[in-house]
């Protein structure tokens, strides 16, 4: 099988809220927009892409209308402290602190309109402890 791409589709309630959410803070834009259905890409990494279906729509199987809940999404950055001061001025609730942790990742938690959790984050050199469970091409440095 060749994969030709790869993107979430989350249910959601509020398309509109969610869409909006996901531009104004994480830099996607619309490829399709519809008031069931929206595809964002982002606008500086065209292979990063996110879809949205409202849960009751009829495409999705009726025994599975359930908006996404129990599940994080992961942006990996640049900077995450940037990131951190635009959602926490923008007065975004923010679930985990901006933190360092031993097993590699400088990061923070906040959530979507769904309460979808969106972790961000910076890789970063793992404790020792940590940097054994690595396999070798993938330590963080």
């Amino acid at each position: 099988m060749k994969i030709t791409g790869y993107y979430p589709v989350l249910l959601v309630e509020d398309i509109g809220a969610t869409a909006t959410f996901y531009q104004a803070h994480f830099g996607f834009k619309p490829l399709f927009s519809s008031d069931w259905y929206v595809h964002l890409q982002h606008a500086d990494h065209p292979s990063v892409n996110l879809a949205f279906v409202t849960a009751n729509h009829e495409t999705v199987p009726e025994g599975s209308r359930k908006p996404a809940s129990g599940m994080i999404i992961n942006f990996e950055v640049e900077d995450p402290d940037a990131v951190y001061a635009k959602v926490t001025a923008a007065g975004i609730p923010v679930l985990r602190t901006l933190r360092d942790e031993d097993f590699g990742q400088r990061h923070f938690i906040i959530a979507d309109p769904n309460g979808v959790m969106i972790d961000v984050i910076k890789p970063i050199p793992p404790s020792e402890e940590f940097a054994a469970q690595y396999a070798a091409d993938a330590l963080p440095q």
